[in-house]
């Protein structure tokens, strides 16, 4: 196999352009071709696998762990796991509305299942219609 020119890893959109580039390729071949590689002193390449998957995972904005964010707020990551709080209420965080870029004011329709509950986010339609529905009463 010919030998790589060893570049500076890629990062952000770069590294995952790069990655849909190589999607033939194994990922150990594309964590080379990005950079992500070191050099022996018998000349052999070690691919860096570890941190070639945490630059994946920070490019796509998955966090992880409970690090403050950039912007120095920090805040619980996503578990997908909740509790009812003492209080009688279920609480769900704002990693989760960030997800799906919910802004305030959004509304949701809830049903209740036996054992499930179920939020449907309300479309401008459905609000005019509802809006409608409650003037012609």
């Amino acid at each position: 196999m010919a030998k790589l020119k060893k570049i500076e890893p890629l990062v952000g959109e770069d590294l995952l352009k790069k990655v849909k580039e190589l999607e033939n390729l194994s990922k150990e071949e594309k964590a080379k071709q990005c950079g992500y590689y070191t050099v022996t002193k018998n000349g052999i390449e070690r691919v860096n696998m570890m941190k070639f998957l945490n630059a994946l995972i920070d490019a796509e904005g998955i966090q992880l762990d409970s690090a403050p964010s950039a912007n120095g707020r920090g805040g619980r990551s996503a578990s997908y796991r909740i509790s009812v709080q003492s209080n009688g209420n279920l609480l769900i965080g704002s990693a989760y509305t960030k997800q799906m870029n919910l802004k305030p004011g959004d509304e949701f329709i809830i049903t209740l299942g036996k054992k499930h509950i179920r939020l449907r986010q309300i479309d401008s339609d459905e609000r005019e219609d509802a809006e409608l529905a409650e003037a012609a009463v």
